[in-house]
């Protein structure tokens, strides 16, 4: 038997994020049937969960490359929130979820539909972390705060906040840049961690 399928999850991400790729291998072999009938119980199309599989372990792949894991002992977790977020992609494309994001900021709003059964892991990370975002936005300055308020919570797109303030796109999306600076070194001042799943 390989000695790799004895290692822990931790351990087989440690060793392919050093350069074993059987590492990786493991991992997959280890969680792949109970990751795929999670994406099927949820998208009911064979075809369309085997292309939401595939792109979670591509982005699964990126994410350790990049270092982007926290190894908590939690593997199936992590990446089942990967596959749950593609997913509400699915959902959002088909226009049964809708889902404000904007990438520079590393941050993601969800409103999911009333059908939609979440992940409760996913669910109470969101809960809390969207705690956190509501406890930096207060401590914006007001102009900031209202233009965070503006596009992630009334769903206003740049044009529309510029119209509405009386101000250029420009202006609304340096706005929106120094409000996501801000956040960031409230952040870290004050110790939270932004964990989106």
């Amino acid at each position: 038997m390989n000695e790799l399928y004895l290692l822990t999850d931790d351990q087989l991400v440690a060793l392919y994020i050093s350069g074993t790729d059987e590492a990786f291998d493991v991992l997959l072999a280890r969680h792949k049937d109970r990751l795929f009938s999670y994406i099927y119980y949820q998208v009911k199309n064979e075809d369309l969960a085997n292309d939401i599989f595939q792109d979670t372990f591509t982005k699964a792949i990126v994410h350790l490359r990049n270092k982007r894991y926290a190894e908590n002992g939690k593997f199936y977790s992590w990446i089942s929130c990967i596959a749950h977020n593609l997913i509400i992609d699915v959902y959002r494309n088909e226009k049964h979820i809708k889902l404000v994001s904007d990438e520079e900021a590393g941050i993601t709003l969800s409103n999911y539909s009333d059908h939609y059964e979440n992940s409760k892991e996913c669910e109470i990370a969101n809960e809390q972390t969207l705690e956190d975002v509501k406890r930096l936005i207060e401590c914006l300055p007001k102009s900031q705060r209202e233009m965070v308020q503006m596009r992630y919570y009334m769903d206003m797109s740049f044009k529309e906040i510029a119209e509405k303030e009386g101000i250029s796109i420009n202006t609304a999306l340096g706005r929106m840049r120094y409000a996501i600076l801000n956040m960031r070194r409230i952040a870290s001042e004050k110790n939270i961690t932004l964990n989106w799943y």
